[in-house]
């Protein structure tokens, strides 16, 4: 069966389009808000006779142009159609009254990883948060979770919420944009105007296991290339809270870790010595790079790749965050000093006197079991498992496609 996304259907169906006429219509995006044969979603809805009166642009911008983290984006308004485009990653976070008075329906077209720290899922808790105020509507165009259903990693706790943390969510969540905008309904007590317009066909344990294998990869972040990162995103996320690498600056950014002073191959086997079921469902390659900028710039770094892909991929028992936390684990291990957290001159996302891979987690369980020379992988497993139950029990009535 052909999966058709939000957009595809909306353009294709008139009823569809029916209760936009007359009315005002925003449209959030980034470059991968594309429809089936690669018009951006901006375009082919002006070409429907869609009224669009703005545009809303969230981390990285509109146009995708900002390649690093916390690289703020202007306002500008849009060359060809003239409406103005507001950065909802630049002096504000949330929409201004100002912006939220361009529009009665916002639709949302943004293409998710599928994980609590990746800013699109906060930005939609914002905008339904801005519509319930101000009286607008919010429909979510729904696209593919590349991460799959697969749910993992402690639930943010209570008084870490961030830009980074919108809720008491698990890192992999398993859901969808558009489910996830039913979940933050539900758990804000949001009295908003909220609609999805649903995906056809996406099996989500098919081929692809969460991205359709006939649909063109395009990145909606510069830093996110390709499914393989998608899928390795929950767990090599937590490096931008460590001092080692994260690969941006190479070809291959949030796909592996490394550093200029460790040793790849004695990582990957102390990895494989302290929890080798932790490993399942993946290869683990040692390599050598070197940063064209970033962390570790222009110094040749030994390297730790993952592959959730190919012979190797298993998606049902792969488990990323738990890959990364034992990379943390065995490199404590073998270098029992190393100083593998950044420190609190790092204000990671905007935070103040809190350390980055905290921020990241939503709370310090995770940095403090590896750097607890007494604790196991049971010890996390015992931190985890409670929250992974209790999350898939919590979603399991938002899931729309099964």
């Amino acid at each position: 069966m052909t999966i058709s996304f939000g957009i595809d259907r909306l353009l294709a169906d008139p009823d569809l389009r029916k209760p936009l006429e007359g009315r005002r219509v925003a449209l959030l995006a980034h470059p991968a808000s594309v429809t089936a044969d690669l018009t951006h979603s901006l375009d082919a809805l002006v070409a429907a006779g869609v009224k669009v009166s703005a545009v809303f642009g969230p981390q990285h911008g509109v146009r995708g142009d900002l390649q690093d983290n916390m690289m703020e984006s202007p306002d500008f308004t849009d060359p060809v159609y003239g409406v103005p485009c507001f950065s909802l990653y630049g002096e504000v976070r949330r929409p201004t009254g100002q912006s939220m008075h361009t529009f009665d329906v916002m639709l949302v077209d943004l293409q998710d990883l599928g994980c609590r720290i990746y800013t699109y899922v906060t930005t939609l808790l914002y905008v339904l948060e801005a519509a319930a105020q101000h009286g607008k509507a919010v429909w979510v165009l729904d696209r593919p979770n590349p991460a799959g259903r697969p749910v993992e990693g402690t639930r943010l706790r209570p008084g870490w919420e961030s830009f980074v943390g919108a809720g008491p969510m698990v890192m992999r969540h398993g859901l969808t944009m558009g489910e996830m905008g039913h979940w933050f309904v539900r758990h804000f007590g949001l009295d908003v105007d909220y609609r999805v317009i649903e995906m056809e066909g996406w099996a989500p344990e098919g081929p692809g296991f969460g991205w359709p294998m006939e649909r063109v990869w395009i990145n909606p972040s510069p830093n996110a290339a390709n499914v393989n990162m998608a899928r390795a995103y929950a767990g090599t996320v937590m490096v931008e809270g460590a001092t080692l690498s994260e690969g941006r600056g190479t070809t291959r950014p949030l796909e592996l870790f490394g550093a200029p002073d460790i040793d790849a191959k004695a990582v990957i086997a102390e990895m494989q010595r302290l929890a080798p079921e932790w490993l399942s469902g993946c290869k683990l390659r040692d390599i050598w790079f070197q940063p064209t900028f970033h962390k570790h710039v222009g110094q040749l770094s030994s390297g730790v790749h993952i592959h959730a892909e190919g012979a190797w991929y298993d998606h049902s028992s792969f488990r990323p965050w738990r890959v990364q936390a034992l990379g943390f684990k065995a490199i404590r291990s073998l270098y029992p000093d190393y100083p593998i957290w950044r420190g609190l001159d790092f204000k990671y996302e905007y935070t103040d006197d809190v350390l980055a891979i905290d921020v990241i987690n939503g709370g310090p369980g995770l940095r403090e079991w590896v750097d607890d020379a007494r604790a196991g992988p049971g010890d996390l497993d015992a931190l985890a498992l409670p929250d992974e139950a209790a999350w898939q029990e919590e979603i399991a009535d938002l899931l729309i496609y099964n």
